[in-house]
């Protein structure tokens, strides 16, 4: 059967690809933009599949292909995977939905590369030891790969375990308008006419707790605002229209619930929203207990829409912290799913109404 895969899927296999036909890798600013003085070469990615792991070395502008008893399988030109990956690019901005690319998997399968996606527990889509030319150190770091060769890629999924919940306060609602309210369906704005809905009845919303108790105790350990700190962007998103996490963690700031001193307020929210998104980026999980480690501990590979890769190293993490807060966004989930947008009315008589954390990078 044919290897099938979406456009940020088959990203991954461009990524193997790239990196070994360039043998090397730039550093990204937070504008998506190269930073010429600093690049990573290449020593060697590490593969997992479900058969064996292989290792592919470059050496002498070859790439070795190993498997786990270190024993030698191929040796290939490395110009020969930059081959490869402009066909790859290439089909995968011809294509839509779900594809496959026979030519591809056949030299996939050639170099013992069997899977789209490599084996993985964690957020971790590559191991590659990189050497750093400021620490003269060979390091193995797992990366995520970020592409943007598809549609937006997820940082945070919606799920039933992103669900905060908020009561109705300052207003009491029969059970026709409950109905009426959650029958809203307009084909724009949703969410925020529904939510205005509330407030015409002389209501608002005030936050209570993130529903699921593991996601709850994760952001928790982050901040112990944490939890707070998000219900008042998932408010600002519909009270405002932004999306963007760096202008709603701005108007935040402004409004200031957590009430720090007003000259520190900038600094202060968005120190916290970069925090909870290199953590999301690189290890916790909604649904998972978290203890804190961080799986992609290499940081982000970004597939550019030219297909150019940048690389968000975890060591500067002040440049990989500003590419996720000027890049990140909130994306409203789906109404027909997890009881989001919705307003319950639960056995004590009390009125819920849920947002859904969702987190995409543009």
């Amino acid at each position: 059967m044919a290897l099938t895969g979406n456009k940020g899927e088959w990203s991954e296999v461009y990524t193997l690809f790239k990196l070994l036909g360039e043998g090397e890798v730039y550093a990204g600013d937070e504008n998506l933009n190269k930073i010429k003085d600093l690049v990573y070469p290449i020593i060697m990615i590490l593969r997992q599949e479900k058969a064996d792991d292989f290792n592919y070395k470059l050496s002498n502008k070859n790439v070795i292909i190993k498997n786990s008893n270190g024993e030698e399988l191929l040796c290939l030109p490395a110009n020969l995977f930059l081959i490869e990956s402009e066909k790859l690019l290439y089909a995968i901005n011809n294509h839509d939905g779900s594809f496959a690319i026979p030519e591809i998997e056949e030299f996939m399968h050639t170099i013992h590369c069997y899977s789209i996606k490599a084996k993985s527990v964690d957020k971790t889509d590559i191991k590659i030891i990189l050497h750093d030319h400021r620490t003269r150190i060979n390091s193995e770091m797992g990366f995520s790969i970020k592409s943007q060769l598809g549609s937006d890629s997820t940082l945070l999924n919606a799920g039933k375990t992103t669900n905060f919940n908020f009561k109705i306060k300052g207003a009491s609602l029969s059970n026709k308008e409950i109905d009426e309210i959650n029958a809203i369906n307009s084909k724009q704005n949703k969410v925020i006419n529904r939510v205005n809905a509330i407030k015409e009845k002389g209501a608002s919303l005030v936050f209570e707790k993130v529903d699921n108790t593991t996601f709850r105790t994760n952001l928790m350990m982050l901040d112990g605002d944490m939890p707070f700190l998000i219900s008042q962007l998932l408010l600002e998103q519909l009270n405002t229209g932004k999306s963007a996490l760096k202008e709603l963690t701005n108007i935040v700031a402004s409004i200031n619930p957590l009430n720090i001193d007003i000259l520190q307020a900038n600094t202060f929210y968005a120190y916290k929203v970069k925090h909870l998104l290199t953590s999301t980026a690189l290890g916790m999980m909604p649904a998972k207990v978290w203890d804190g480690k961080l799986d992609a501990n290499g940081g982000y590979l970004v597939v550019k829409s030219n297909g150019e890769i940048l690389c968000y190293h975890f060591y500067d993490r002040n440049r990989f912290e500003d590419y996720l807060f000027a890049h990140a966004y909130l994306e409203r989930a789906s109404t027909t799913r997890h009881q989001y947008a919705s307003i319950v009315k639960e056995q004590d008589g009390t009125l819920s109404f849920k947002l859904n954390l969702q987190i995409r990078l543009k």
